[in-house]
């Protein structure tokens, strides 16, 4: 397991978390690129089904990124993203999803080199967790999927 790199898709607030990104890219802060990272508007804006998606489609940890409490440029959205998340990490063992891998930080704009270490804490706590079950079941060759198909029609024949 030495060699698996996780795949984690980042949700990030354009005005804290993903200016705090800009800036560890810009000061030269080194984390590793495993991090897919799609930018939001708000923390509040990413939908427990965005998060249950991701997983879905493979990917071994998702990370959150907002502006600190108190200030969000849309007064309450961290708020509603920390209720969201403490649901979510009730929800996902039931999936068999580990909870670890679900993760929410608050970084803001001049926050780069946390940013950066928050990352690769992140990215560090997933690899130790292995592939997300998930992940294998999304690779599994069409071809299975098909012949699972054929069997189960024949079955109620």
């Amino acid at each position: 397991m030495d060699d698996f790199e996780p795949r984690i898709v980042g949700f990030c607030c354009n005005w804290c978390a993903y200016a705090g990104a800009d800036l560890a890219g810009i000061s030269r802060f080194q984390y590793p690129p495993n991090l897919r990272m799609i930018r939001l508007m708000c923390s509040g804006a990413v939908a427990p089904v965005y998060v249950l998606e991701a997983f879905k489609k493979g990917a071994d940890g998702v990370f959150i990124g907002g502006c600190h409490p108190r200030d969000c440029h849309y007064l309450e959205g961290n708020y509603k993203t920390l209720r969201r998340i403490v649901l979510l990490k009730k929800l996902l063992p039931q999936l068999g999803i580990e909870p670890e891998r679900l993760k929410l930080e608050w970084v803001s704009a001049a926050e780069g080199q946390r940013f950066a270490q928050v990352v690769t804490d992140f990215i560090s706590e997933v690899k130790k967790l292995g592939p997300s079950r998930l992940r294998v079941d999304a690779r599994r060759p069409a071809e299975d999927s098909h012949q699972a198909q054929a069997a189960a029609v024949e079955a109620h024949k």
